[in-house]
């Protein structure tokens, strides 16, 4: 922070392509951008038919425009609660903005939208907070991908190191931020674009197998061998070959992307020894931490810094570690360098809406693609 500024408290509001629930922030941000750091954190798991409704909205289906509605609004009351539980716990903080990202449900840019469940309006009514959402569609409306979006929060917060740092946010798309190194505000701009899948894959795979919400650690990934022509067939998504600016979400990444890939490689999803089910977890996971490390490698980072619930799973971070290591790329969590991996996100929307509130750009053209640099969100008042 600069002598004499005079942060003002900003909340941030994320739910991801995981679908698990609501990550929320309250942090300080500065007249001019500078990030003060995080005051509080909050997170609330989504109720089980929340969670059931929004994946199920990933495709078509009957009376779409009603039960989308009905989700957004759930998905408003879920972000209200989590600013309640952030203004509960620092009573005295007098809160600018809250910026609410809603929860992506479909993700088409090459058709000209993207689509993010919320109920905005109701956020305000609930809060009586002013309400910064829709962050995406002004970046596709100018031809952009509309994602990643965090790429200039990170520069925000992590270019001032002496090295290229690339920010690999793992959630249940994995996307990065390639940084270079420079003073705060003299930073050459930021690249960035989804990397492919994250937890997503593994998520529908320990689910179907052993009705867990994930693979916690990473441990059964572990108790599993990779299988080379598995990896080699999953690496063949013609997703992987394609040059940035691209982004991608599970219109692509779902369960039948999974059932296709299965029956490439001669996998029996139905009777398939517990070996082999623990096989295809690692295999999963290595595609995840090849794809990310392939995307990364040909830019020479000397530290990759991963966030997101990835960063949680110590068997994928210890694979990124070794395909890093021969580089002589270290891979840490995001905790090292002062904001713990959970709070990146939502993190960089609470930093967005400053964005748009003070009328700056919020997307980066070489990453996104868009014709050039647009304020991005729309702004729902509080009182």
């Amino acid at each position: 922070m600069t002598a004499g500024s005079t942060p003002q408290a900003w909340i941030g509001l994320m739910s991801g392509t995981s679908m698990d629930g609501v990550d929320g922030v309250l942090a300080r941000i500065g007249p001019q951008g500078e990030w003060g750091g995080v005051i509080a954190h909050a997170h609330l798991p989504f109720e089980a038919p929340l969670r059931r409704e929004l994946l199920a909205l990933n495709t078509s289906g009957p009376d779409e425009l009603h039960r989308a509605a009905l989700a957004a609004q759930g998905v408003s009351r879920a972000y209200a609660d989590v600013v309640r539980q952030l203004t509960r716990a620092v009573p005295d903080v007098t809160v600018s903005a809250i910026g609410a990202h809603g929860q992506t449900v479909r993700h088409r840019p090459e058709l000209g939208y993207t689509l993010q469940l919320l109920a905005p309006a109701l956020l305000a009514e609930l809060t009586g907070l002013d309400v910064v959402s829709d962050f995406r569609s002004r970046d596709v409306a100018a031809g952009g991908q509309g994602a990643p979006l965090v790429p200039i929060f990170h520069q925000a917060v992590f270019a001032h190191l002496q090295h290229r740092v690339a920010a690999l946010n793992v959630g249940g798309i994995a996307n990065v931020s390639l940084l270079a190194s420079g003073p705060a505000g003299n930073a050459p701009p930021p690249l960035g674009f989804d990397c492919g899948p994250g937890n997503v894959l593994m998520d529908l795979w320990v689910q179907r197998q052993r009705g867990l919400p994930y693979d916690a650690d990473g441990a059964w990934a572990a108790s599993g061998h990779v299988h080379a022509d598995w990896l080699a067939c999953a690496l063949a998504e013609p997703y992987f070959a394609l040059p940035a600016p691209k982004s991608t979400g599970r219109d692509l990444f779902h369960a039948n992307w999974l059932d296709r890939w299965l029956g490439a490689c001669g996998v029996d999803a139905v009777s398939l020894p517990d070996a082999l089910a623990a096989d295809v977890q690692a295999t999963l996971c290595e595609l995840t931490a090849r794809s990310a490390w392939d995307a990364m490698a040909p830019h020479q980072p000397g530290e990759v810094l991963v966030c997101g619930g990835g960063a949680l799973n110590r068997h994928l971070v210890g694979r990124l570690a070794a395909l890093a290591a021969p580089h002589g790329t270290q891979v840490h969590s995001t905790d090292v360098r002062g904001l713990p991996p959970m709070e990146v996100e939502a993190a960089a929307f609470a930093w967005l809406a400053w964005a748009c509130v003070h009328r700056h750009a919020g997307n980066v053209p070489a990453v996104t693609g868009a014709a050039g640099e647009r304020v991005l969100g729309a702004v729902y008042p509080g009182r």
